[in-house]
């Protein structure tokens, strides 16, 4: 059954729809932009989930890059993977237009996906933000801060953190159609911990941390002619390392900041955006699930070889699980 329109938000919707004047309802059409649109929307989610699948692939597969850090960039990738693979169709199939219209199980479902995996990243950029830390800042007890069992903790502290704010993200929306305006509290918590998990609070702390790590970064700078070389060059190494995590929690927060700004700006002054606007921020804010894998690809070589053979086949052809990567 096509929903009806009672929201008063209907002089600009999505370009798969239209308004019935008869039946006041939304109708699915399949105009040349709508194709174009959802063509130009699946082809990106498939990009996601094989980028991501090379990240992930490449980093299980070779035992050069089984590393704490790479572990918890494993843990960012298997999320932007779920994005591309759950919540791009949901939010393709479901848009902001329809799910305004037609509260249906599946928009709330795409909503719970996308907080748990947004969730789960933002709080992986701290970790990674973290490692970084004393990657850079306390090297010589980086080993025994940072091993394989503190970064297990950590992915599942992260995951296990998005999973319940996601479930309880769900059922506070099932529990406002049963009991309208009362549950208004409820709805508020949902939103005021969405926003200081998914932006305020990562965004301080990580903030925080890389600007210690630059200080230290430009102090090690200064005194690098009083090291050795190899010293030099792991340092050198590590402050790359650093510079390409900080690049990706910058995208993160381009992609992410107009979305957040747009909804506390609706939820705290209860001005409606376009809806066009809406539809694009969200967009954008997803897109970010699919811009990390080619960030690794460019900054690191051995990404890149570890792409290149895995596109290749040559893996499928022998072992390769100890090459040297370049």
């Amino acid at each position: 059954m096509a929903p009806e329109v009672t929201d008063n938000r209907t002089d600009k919707i999505h370009p798969c729809y239209q308004i019935d004047k008869v039946s006041n309802t939304l109708i699915h059409t399949r105009s040349a932009i709508c194709v174009f649109l959802n063509i130009f929307l699946g082809s990106l989610s498939v990009v996601t989930v094989g980028g991501n699948l090379l990240v992930i692939i490449s980093i299980i597969y070779f035992k050069q890059l089984h590393t704490p850090t790479n572990y918890l960039i494993l843990s960012l990738a298997v999320a932007d993977l779920l994005m591309g693979v759950v919540v791009f169709p949901l939010t393709i199939e479901f848009s902001e237009t329809i799910c305004l219209h037609h509260t249906d199980l599946f928009c709330k479902m795409q909503g719970s996906f996308g907080i748990s995996l947004s969730i789960s990243s933002i709080l992986t950029l701290c970790c990674i933000s973290i490692d970084r830390y004393y990657a850079v800042c306390q090297p010589l007890i980086y080993r025994t801060k940072i091993n394989d069992n503190v970064v297990v903790t950590m992915i599942l502290v992260t995951w296990g953190m998005s999973v319940i704010i996601g479930l309880f993200f769900i059922t506070a929306e099932i529990d406002r159609e049963n009991c309208g305006e009362t549950c208004f509290f409820e709805i508020v918590i949902v939103n005021i911990i969405s926003m200081i998990f998914m932006f305020g609070l990562p965004m301080i702390i990580m903030l925080c941390i890389y600007l210690k790590i630059f200080l230290v970064a430009q102090r090690q700078a200064r005194s690098i002619h009083n090291t050795t070389k190899s010293g030099a060059a792991i340092s050198k190494t590590e402050r790359k390392a650093t510079k390409t995590l900080a690049i990706v929690m910058g995208i993160y927060l381009v992609c992410w900041f107009p979305f957040f700004l747009c909804s506390s700006i609706y939820f705290f002054s209860h001005f409606n955006p376009p809806l066009p606007l809406v539809e694009f921020l969200n967009w954008l804010a997803l897109s970010n699930s699919t811009f990390n894998p080619f960030i690794y690809a460019f900054f690191y070589t051995w990404f890149r070889s570890a792409f290149r053979m895995i596109i290749s086949g040559k893996i499928i052809l022998g072992d390769f699980t100890n090459s040297k990567l370049f």
